[in-house]
């Protein structure tokens, strides 16, 4: 068990890369997002709550394991908050705004504004991941706005 709880934490051990691992948490997700069409919509939802709750327990276990809170191997929060960032995006969108929702993500997750910083807070991996899950919502919502703003802009 302890093999499977590392395996999901680590983000399938992107979160071992030694530079920068929630950078690379976050392009696993991307790269699966853009080479796997079937994880759209729906099933992308599936897989955000799917794997939010492997995370939670996950990372609850992950951080036992590291005798620390939220070590830097963890990066299944990045995965779930990446995925949040891409869900139910226009069918419009070009792969380009994927990768605007990638930088924008980033950005949410370090800076971490309100409520995603007090969320750290929470126990064991709900701290772990729900700071992510905000991050994702606030990168999602930045590029609609984004997005439209630009269709406007570009309609006449």
């Amino acid at each position: 068990m302890k093999f499977i709880n590392r395996l999901i934490a680590t983000g399938f051990y992107s979160g071992y890369s030694p530079i920068a691992p929630g950078t690379a948490g976050s392009a696993v997700a991307l790269l699966i997002f853009w080479f796997v069409p079937f994880l759209r919509a729906w099933n992308l939802l599936a897989a955000c709550l799917v794997f939010l709750f492997l995370g939670v327990r996950s990372a609850t276990e992950v951080e036992k394991m590291a005798g620390k809170k939220d070590p830097g191997i963890i990066v299944i929060d990045e995965i779930v908050g990446m995925w949040l960032s891409l869900l139910f995006l226009p069918a419009a969108m070009h792969a380009v705004w994927w990768i605007a929702a990638f930088f924008l993500f980033r950005l949410f997750d370090i800076v971490k504004p309100f409520p995603a910083d007090s969320s750290q807070k929470l126990q064991g991996g709900w701290g772990v991941m729900i700071d992510d899950v905000i991050a994702g919502v606030y990168a999602n919502l930045s590029l609609r706005v984004l997005f439209i703003v630009w269709n406007l802009i570009h309609a006449g």
